[in-house]
């Protein structure tokens, strides 16, 4: 951050609002000597009183720390690129958790096919064990990837207070579920409800 830069913004801003150094440090309840400083680049504003200067000089404390004043398209453009990164997010986290039900649904199609030809195919004792242990593996890694994507895809909303968060994934793994409907403790509130998986923050 440039101090003089910053320094000569401020007095620019003091003197749009048609204040002299003396009345904007009586409303800060500072001295003028202190002002003088910053508007001379040899300090900055102290981070307690920022927000009640940045409130006096009609400024935002980006504008402040930066020295200058963002334009206004600037902002609909960074408030317009966060709206596009929220929707991609969005729709991202539909199409992962449409994958975890592929995933889910070809994990126990192995589980049950390596078990079932295990279980009723002629072959050596050896392979029946192999197949099933190999139908086990595959069947668990699988699952427990389709609960990975479940526990980062989205959020979990709290029944009680509607606080919407990322669970860890132990929190997932070991609740008690009906689909995606989970039986959880709120980071929030503290307190044990049936929480839906939503895909928006707000």
């Amino acid at each position: 951050m440039d101090q003089v830069k910053t320094g000569r913004f401020i007095a620019e801003c003091r003197k749009t609002c048609g204040m002299t150094q003396m009345q904007l440090a009586e409303k800060l309840n500072i001295t003028d000597r202190a002002v003088s400083k910053w508007e001379n680049g040899r300090s900055l504003p102290d981070s307690t009183i920022m927000l009640e200067l940045c409130g006096l000089l009609n400024i935002s404390v980006n504008e402040l720390l930066n020295g200058e004043k963002i334009m206004e398209d600037f902002k609909e453009k960074s408030e317009q690129m966060l709206l596009e990164m929220a929707k991609q997010k969005e729709e991202n986290d539909r199409k992962m958790l449409f994958l975890e039900i592929i995933i889910g649904v070809l994990s126990v199609i192995v589980l049950l096919g390596f078990n079932f030809a295990a279980a009723y195919f002629p072959m050596a004792d050896w392979l029946k064990v192999v197949l099933a242990v190999t139908g086990f593996v595959l069947g668990l890694v699988g699952i427990m990837f389709a609960l990975k994507i479940e526990q980062e895809a989205g959020y979990y909303e709290c029944g009680r207070c509607r606080h919407r968060y990322v669970p860890t994934y132990m929190s997932v793994v070991w609740a008690m579920h009906v689909n995606r409907t989970r039986f959880m403790k709120c980071p929030k509130c503290r307190k044990w409800s049936w929480q839906k998986k939503v895909i928006n923050k707000d």
